[in-house]
């Protein structure tokens, strides 16, 4: 039943998202999905991924924004 139920919380999560959403999401997912194997929580670690990679790729998203010309920002 547990596994029933988080697989349909990601399957939710996936769907929910449009296909521009999955940008990030596919890679962390994966890295997400073998880490959580590997300490016994796969499809856990696969929607953790999943999130941390959305969010990682937003940051880029907006850092590029920012800086259109790729120089860094002064600090």
């Amino acid at each position: 039943m547990r596994a029933f139920l988080m697989g349909a919380v990601f399957a939710a999560a996936i769907l929910g998202s449009g296909v521009a959403d999955a940008k990030g999401c596919l890679k962390g997912a994966l890295v997400g999905g073998v880490a959580g194997h590997v300490a016994g929580h796969g499809a856990l670690g696969a929607a953790a991924g999943c999130v941390v990679g959305r969010h990682q790729a937003n940051k880029k998203d907006r850092q590029q924004q920012a800086n259109p010309n790729g120089q860094p920002s002064p600090q």
